[in-house]
């Protein structure tokens, strides 16, 4: 097998992580078992093909430019994953999330240089879809929403490349 050893930039590096097989963990002889190290993406996670994808649909889309924020409401990882990717690619980039949201996962955004917009903790993820909502309407003009949870590019990246491998 060959592995590429060297990429342009980090965000070529998304999606290709190792393929692994799990050798002897078959319940049935004859069966293979694969698992795709999703953890060795740029920032940990598969939320990082999720955000790529959506932000390359709004690129070919004509949405984003990089005199709009991208905001995104959520509890972690899609913003993670958006803000570091946003940075590689010279968007600014906002996240509304809860105001009870873990230390880390603050300061991973700080590093990408996204701003933190808080929302009610006690409200969840639904009070920083409100909030992100609520910014889009007063200030739509300023921001760009991907919407991680119904954007149809979401749905694609974690079904189509998976299953082609």
């Amino acid at each position: 097998m060959v592995t590429r050893l060297t990429y342009k930039g980090i965000i070529d590096t998304i999606g290709n992580t190792p393929l692994v097989e799990l050798q002897r963990m078959s319940p049935k002889e004859g069966v293979r078992i694969f698992a795709k190290l999703e953890a060795q993406n740029p920032t940990g996670s598969v939320k990082d093909r999720i955000a790529l994808k959506m932000i390359e649909q709004a690129e070919r889309d004509g949405e984003i430019s990089a005199n709009r924020t991208i905001l995104e409401p959520t509890s972690g990882n899609t913003g993670i994953s958006l803000a570091m990717i946003g940075r590689m690619k010279g968007y600014k980039v906002a996240v509304v999330m809860p105001e009870n949201v873990s230390v880390e996962r603050v300061q991973l955004l700080e590093a990408y240089g996204a701003e933190i917009i808080p929302s009610d903790g006690s409200r969840g993820t639904n009070g920083s879809i409100e909030v992100a909502q609520e910014l889009m309407n007063k200030k739509g003009s300023d921001y760009f929403m991907l919407y991680q949870y119904g954007n149809n590019g979401n749905r694609m990246r974690t079904m189509t490349p998976l299953a082609q491998r």
